[in-house]
């Protein structure tokens, strides 16, 4: 199953969780969802409405009366490791709350764990990125898509006072992203933070050729009139269409990465070594090297580095930092990639973890954890081949 956002008139956090409730995801699966964090305080609403001649849903996330709590990002990260949620939907919920952290963080000049977030601390931003995982799991979605975002303009109160729209942040998640936008008449917020977050996070913005199965509207607060520049009326709502994908590898996810590239032509053995496991334990993906002749034939080395968008800046970064070289290019490339998730198997000598490739939910192959196996053989005094071959074994 894949899913289209068409933001036809941007996106937030609940208008995208509210479109896939009203395509089917039921609201006792998400509140189910939602009660593994121990977050309390608050009561969640979809009512069925109709404006400008579209149905939808309308998610409410009503706050119980209160002092809400401005919250760190570390505070954040707590709650989550403290839920019940299985493994992959408190990573996956944590790398967008950390992507618009990292987004606050960087437009206020401090470092991430110096912020305080009054808008990521909310209990209704928790339920929008949290529910919005949970869902896209409850629903089987392994691909998300989206159109291209309109973001409005005007200003909108924050926080942090009166901010030009888009907001900061905003701008910030999709100039790391690299995603498209457009123009819009609208004198006032269209994509939130939030939205932006998530959007950028699991979408590769493009239309996919799709047979198309049902289709959802997630409607929002707003209501767009004359004064903001909708003489007509204007509903503050986006669509989901879920179907099947008609390309080639209908079950792969997809998603962006950044390739850094910088030649080497005077540096030594030892200082790449160095460099390939700084980059990798600053957040590099993948590092590789490969040889190359340079002007005045001078063999030389190419240095790859695959990146997530938002460790890009920080990695470009290093290597200007620790390399002779002058620049850093940098490419924003899509990719199609098989779902992955770790499990834990027993072999004679004890629990190794093997690395599980998934293709539309199923397990298609199984590839032994190198560390724990050697860990295991080490311990037991058998070679590590027979470690290996017991976990791909124990897997199948």
């Amino acid at each position: 199953m894949i899913a289209y956002f068409d933001c036809f008139s941007g996106a937030s956090g609940d208008m995208l969780l509210g479109s896939l409730l009203d395509a089917g995801l039921a609201l006792e699966a998400l509140q189910a969802d939602l009660a593994c964090l121990a977050v309390a305080g608050y009561r969640l609403e979809a009512q069925r409405v109709t404006r400008h001649g579209l149905s939808g849903t309308h998610l409410r996330v009503h706050i119980e009366p209160g002092e809400r709590p401005a919250r760190t990002l570390p505070a954040i990260e707590r709650i989550l490791d403290d839920s019940d949620l299985p493994e992959r939907l408190r990573a996956r919920s944590l790398t967008v709350l950390r992507r618009l952290a990292q987004a606050e963080a960087a437009v206020h000049g401090v470092g991430v764990e110096q912020v305080h977030f009054h808008e990521l601390g909310a209990v209704d931003t928790l339920v929008d990125v949290v529910g919005f995982v949970c869902a896209l799991e409850r629903l089987g979605i392994t691909a998300v898509y989206c159109s291209p975002l309109p973001l409005g303009g005007g200003t909108v109160h924050t926080e942090h006072g009166r901010l030009p729209v888009p907001a900061p942040a905003t701008l910030a998640l999709l100039a790391q992203a690299g995603a498209p936008t457009r123009p819009s008449p609208i004198q006032a917020e269209l994509l939130t933070p939030t939205g932006a977050a998530l959007l950028t996070e699991f979408a590769t913005f493009t239309q996919p050729a799709m047979t198309i199965h049902t289709v959802g509207y997630g409607f929002g607060t707003k209501a767009f009139g004359p004064a903001e520049g909708a003489a007509q009326g204007w509903p503050n709502a986006l669509r989901v269409w879920l179907g099947e994908s008609q390309s080639a590898a209908p079950s792969a996810e997809s998603d962006q990465v950044v390739l850094l590239a910088t030649n080497l032509d005077n540096v030594t053995g030892e200082t790449l070594g160095y460099l390939l496991d700084l980059l990798l334990n600053a957040g590099a993906l993948d590092v590789w090297f490969t040889p190359i002749q340079m002007k005045k034939n001078r063999p030389a080395t190419l240095l790859s580095v695959l990146s997530q968008p938002e460790h890009a800046d920080s990695l470009a970064a290093l290597l200007l930092r620790e390399t002779p070289t002058l620049g850093v290019r940098r490419q924003l490339l899509s990719r199609t990639k098989a779902g992955r998730e770790l499990r834990q198997v027993e072999t004679p000598w004890g629990p190794v973890r093997v690395k599980v490739k998934l293709l539309s939910g199923q397990a298609i192959a199984a590839s032994p954890e190198y560390d724990d196996c050697a860990r295991v053989a080490a311990q037991a005094g058998v070679p590590l081949s027979e470690v290996m071959d017991a976990a791909r074994r124990a897997a199948k």
